[in-house]
């Protein structure tokens, strides 16, 4: 089946295969059709709190299988559902938001205070939470119950937005990238014009969901299962010992996974042996990944393609892919790189003036591809530089080899990624620097084994301060994946004639001469 907007798919699927189930959650499971009548009756309730076409529905909370039929029925209303980060603190959720323009959120009891605390401050008008009451509205499931199905769905387009995620911001606001039903489908069909056996999805397929949803990571995943009508069980969160139970008991047939979460999973296996052989395809990328945590990986999972992924949330995921061929448990050269793109997709390095540089030479990576958002929401400007004549400006920096596979190299933007989470310094620096104490600073990503990246801080002090309250004033003021796992005091930060910080400068102490800095 061909969908030509996402909000098709449980209706198919209810149509089909009624009985199919659809998702699995804390041992309970739902069938298709059970999903298709939730959606319906959540499209009901939507309408009757006065949800409209092109609106924005906020979602704060974990992984929940409420937020497959929230999402669902977004489509079907032609609103756009925004999917927020959990570990955010309340001003960051509050200038999203804003931002948004968000009337109706969905969240859970453990995020209320944060997010009643956000609400003040941006004038959302309704929270309804999973699983309680509140504020004179029942619990969500109950909440949809009371409403008969509505089977009404918005004559929605291929261009409409479906879903709008957002991306720190690299000048200490996030944007919200708006990914159209279009795009969406064309990253979830798009690993089937490959024709090699690990691109395929069917009923059959059991898929873990246990990435969050708030990222493309999690809700692309989720997506390219609903699309097959395959099964997906959902975790709430990224526990390790809840995967390796998952994959074992559920027989989970495909996975997404970050390289912090399958470091993780192999020490859990060395205490803890479990039967992974059901698993037929592991999908992995979102940070840089240690070969030896990639070859160890490979042996622990003997049946599983790996197949590694690169892309981003402004291109819905994945564009280029290192397929299972290219994986060798003894290691290879080509296993440091990215991969090739998706056919349809193509990949230009560009130099500093823009023009495509020769191939082996590095500059900054754009991506061309069915997939790339729309732009940002309510700012021209960054959409603009973002996208040009259809290139995507990814501010990644790497070369291209002979055959196409692209290698990554560093970054033109001075983004970390620690456990699979987008850490722009520009956000943290802008915290750091409401300290009174902090004269200057600069934030920087340096190795670690555990995240890939670890964020550290290095300050100019204008009176006395301690390492351990710099990182307590941090903690107040971002998300705790943001916060500096340490802190260096420095007299004077490098900078260049025009005054920017000299980052590559501070880095080099931290990272291998040899090494990749980025993966």
């Amino acid at each position: 089946m061909t969908f030509t907007t996402l909000a098709e798919m449980t209706a198919h699927h209810a149509a089909t295969a009624p009985d199919k189930c659809a998702l699995v959650f804390e041992g309970r499971r739902r069938s298709y059709a059970a999903l298709h009548d939730d959606v319906l009756r959540c499209v009901a309730a939507l309408r009757a709190a006065g949800v409209q076409p092109g609106d924005r529905v906020g979602w704060l909370g974990l992984n929940h299988p409420d937020f497959v039929t929230v999402m669902n029925a977004c489509f079907r209303l032609g609103a756009v559902l925004v999917a927020i980060n959990a570990r955010l603190v309340a001003r960051e959720i509050a200038y999203i938001l804003a931002d948004a323009g968000i009337g109706l959120l969905i969240s859970e009891q453990q995020f209320l205070a944060v997010a009643s605390e956000a609400q003040a401050a941006a004038g959302v008008e309704t929270i309804v939470l999973i699983d309680a009451a509140h504020a004179g509205r029942p619990a969500f499931a109950d909440w949809i119950a009371a409403h008969a199905p509505d089977a009404a769905a918005h004559p929605g387009q291929p261009d409409d937005i479906a879903l709008q995620l957002y991306t720190s911001g690299t000048t200490g606001f996030p944007k919200g990238a708006l990914l159209s039903h279009r795009s969406l489908l064309g990253t979830i069909e798009k690993g089937s014009l490959t024709g090699e056996d690990w691109s395929r999805w069917d009923e059959a397929d059991v898929a873990l969901v246990a990435m969050p949803l708030f990222h493309i990571g999690g809700t692309g995943w989720a997506l390219h299962a609903l699309e097959a009508g395959a099964t997906m069980v959902i975790l709430p969160r990224p526990d390790i010992a809840g995967i390796v139970d998952a994959i074992a008991h559920e027989r989970i047939t495909k996975m997404f996974a970050v390289p912090a979460v399958l470091a993780a999973i192999l020490a859990h296996l060395e205490a803890a042996p479990a039967d992974l052989s059901s698993l037929t395809e592991l999908l992995y990328g979102a940070s840089p990944i240690p070969l030896d945590v990639l070859r160890r990986a490979m042996a622990a999972f003997p049946n599983a393609g790996f197949i590694q992924c690169y892309g981003a949330t402004e291109t819905c995921g994945t564009v280029v892919y290192l397929p299972p061929y290219d994986h060798d448990v003894a290691g290879n050269a080509r296993m440091l790189g990215c991969g090739k793109p998706f056919p349809g997709n193509a990949i230009r390095i560009l130099d500093d003036a823009g023009n495509e540089a020769p191939t082996g030479q590095i500059g900054e990576v754009a991506i061309r591809s069915v997939s790339v958002m729309s732009g940002y929401h309510g700012n021209p400007e960054a959409s603009a530089k973002a996208v040009q004549d259809g290139w995507y400006r990814t501010g990644d920096a790497g070369f291209v080899d002979s055959d196409g596979y692209l290698t990554l190299f560093d970054r033109v933007k001075d983004m970390i990624v620690s456990g699979g989470e987008n850490i722009y310094p520009a956000e943290v620096e802008n915290a750091l620097h409401e300290h009174p104490n902090v004269a200057d600073c600069a934030v920087i990503g340096v190795p670690d084994e555990r995240w890939g990246e670890a964020v550290k801080a290095i300050i100019v002090r204008k009176g006395d301060i301690t390492a351990d309250a710099i990182i307590a004033f941090a903690r107040q003021h971002i998300a705790g994946y943001k916060v500096p796992k340490s802190v260096d005091f420095i007299d004077v930060l490098p900078r260049n004639p025009s005054g920017k910080i000299l980052k590559k400068d501070l880095r080099a102490p931290y990272w291998p001469k040899d090494g990749r800095q980025v993966g």
